[in-house]
């Protein structure tokens, strides 16, 4: 699926919005939100950074099903969903230039350099978009 696929009206979101929901299932199948830093990487996949210890790692290791969620409007209106598979890679933030590009900023605010988030939020992890869904 690539970037033809999402509706107009949010490819430009795809590009700017800070943050989407990622939504993994736990061991007793509870729906996990969670919003995540993310790229749209325009070929139909998702990129993500967690922390190693973070449960989502988990649960994807086991449930490779997710979904992605953009904010919507304070309506209810502008709804996205991306359905995909997830996938935990090798590398890091530094590894992808678009990812740090977007993110600077708030990664030195956070934790005060690009080297300290990268150390931290070590594992990325690629969704694999199959179908969107939008309001």
């Amino acid at each position: 699926m690539a970037d033809d696929l999402i509706p107009e009206a949010f490819r430009g979101r795809m590009a700017e919005d800070e943050v989407v929901w990622l939504t993994t299932v736990a061991a007793d199948g509870t729906p996990q939100p969670k919003p995540v830093w993310f790229l749209w990487e325009g070929d139909g996949s998702v990129l993500t950074f967690s922390r190693p210890d973070a449960r989502r790692l988990r649960h994807v290791q086991a449930r490779p099903r997710v979904s992605l969620n953009l904010n919507s409007t304070p309506k209810g209106g502008e709804v996205l969903v991306l359905i995909g598979d997830a996938e935990i890679l090798d590398g890091s933030p530094v590894d992808h230039p678009a990812y740090v590009a977007k993110y600077q900023s708030e990664m030195e605010r956070i934790v005060g350099s690009v080297e300290e988030f990268d150390g931290e939020y070590s594992v990325p992890m690629r969704i694999t978009v199959t179908s969107v869904r939008s309001l």
